[in-house]
């Protein structure tokens, strides 16, 4: 009987990104309708999500909030910490539990740290850049903060579909490099679109006087790229892993910097 009142109340939401279906489920129907909120254009009416967390909110004040992410392995089950939560995830039941703050953010980050981890085993990972879709390809300006993400995003033209103007999520499959959507918005505060394209081309940015692209070498390259790239395990295995596959990306697609002047302009260079 308690399991099945326990089911009655439950509300629950299921997110996908990068195709990734997740349900997350908790006993406070308001905070799922923040998380639809959140969330909005990526909730999946999947009916088979590939994992499931359930969350429990914790009372304001009972979780402290100035520690910093924590990503351990133990035991079979990966143990995420912050100030604002604590979680663990069981990846071959599929099944994990996070006690956190009522804020969406904290399931947000545990997401990401979720992606990280799944992409790192397949060549795939998420990167500080914004993204953007035209003519069917994906364009990806990366870079750390202040470097100009928001502002090449804000003046993209109008048959420019954003994915993100903040953590790009790169997969890769048979076909090459693909990124997709994200609701993992920066300065905008927008979320991107729910597409997925093509990697045409990846440019590490730097405001300056002119707009011109330049060349790398692949070595210059891959150094950039790894500083941009997001990943939270002290896990040598995946870290390896992580860095193998930036090497591997930078020889399949063009890594470039891009110098830009904040106008409009620098995106006649984008084609």
């Amino acid at each position: 009987m308690p399991d099945t009142l326990a089911a009655a109340t439950c509300s629950q939401v299921v997110i996908e990104i990068g195709g990734l279906p997740i349900r997350l489920s908790v006993d406070d129907p308001a905070f799922i309708e923040l998380l639809n909120r959140r969330y909005a254009g990526f909730v999946s009416n999947s009916s088979q999500p590939r994992f499931e967390f359930r969350i429990d909110l914790a009372p304001p004040g009972l979780i402290a909030k100035d520690q910093d992410v924590s990503v351990r392995w133990n035991s079979g089950k990966w143990y995420f910490d912050r100030g604002d939560f604590h979680a663990e995830w069981d990846p071959s039941a599929g099944r994990g539990k996070v006690r956190q703050t009522a804020n969406p953010y904290s399931i947000d980050c545990v997401l990401r740290i979720v992606h990280t981890l799944l992409l790192a085993k397949e060549g795939g990972f998420l990167l500080h850049a914004a993204s953007a879709v035209r003519s069917g390809r994906a364009f990806l300006f990366s870079g750390v903060s202040g470097a100009g993400k928001t502002t090449i995003a804000s003046l993209a033209p109008p048959d420019v579909s954003l994915l993100t103007d903040e953590i790009s999520y790169v997969v890769k499959d048979s076909g090459g490099y693909f990124a997709f959507g994200t609701p993992f918005a920066g300065e905008l505060a927008r979320v991107g679109e729910n597409l997925r394209a093509p990697i045409a081309d990846v440019f590490l940015l730097t405001q300056g006087n002119d707009n011109k692209i330049e060349s790398l070498e692949e070595k210059t390259a891959a150094c950039a790229l790894l500083r941009n790239i997001l990943f939270f395990a002290e896990d040598p295995g995946l870290v390896n892993a992580v860095f193998e596959s930036a090497c591997e990306f930078v020889k399949r697609v063009p890594v470039r910097r891009l110098t830009f002047r904040p106008d409009a302009k620098v995106w006649e260079l984008i084609q």
